[in-house]
């Protein structure tokens, strides 16, 4: 039961962000990247002074329904802010970190993830093979 995936389809985009904190607002170089096979999800890869950046991943669709109403559980939420704005908050209760970004330069990438793996379609795009190998299957 060979079946062959699509062809790997990725996207990487560099983007502006802020990051807000109690006394003010600093600017952060972020690297979006989205991939074929892991088709829900968009990373935003944040450049930090750190030697290694962070990285979280953010479920796309969550991403559009965000930049037009709050959404989120856990640890991701989103929602429109002021002036075109869409206000990222991520992390546990307590250490929070908050990130402003243009919501419409957002999701415009968020678009260009479905041009590449049309909704309902990401299920093709997932290689089973290494989780089945892994359950001895």
């Amino acid at each position: 039961m060979s079946q062959s995936l699509p062809a790997v389809k990725t996207l990487t985009r560099s983007m502006p962000m802020e990051l807000l904190t109690p006394d003010t607002t600093v600017r952060i170089d972020t690297t979006l990247g989205y991939t074929s096979r892991n088709p829900h999800a968009l990373s935003i890869t944040f450049h930090l002074l750190e030697p290694d950046p962070v990285v979280w991943h953010l479920d796309r669709e969550m991403v559009a329904i965000g930049s037009l109403a709050p959404t989120g559980d856990g640890e991701v939420h989103l929602r429109p802010a002021a002036d075109g704005m869409l206000l990222i908050r991520l992390g546990p209760a307590g250490h929070r970190a908050q990130v402003l970004v243009d919501a419409e330069r957002l999701t415009a990438v968020v678009r260009e993830t479905f041009a590449l793996v049309p909704q309902g379609t990401e299920e093709r795009h997932i290689d089973w093979r290494p989780l089945l190998a892994s359950l001895g299957r």
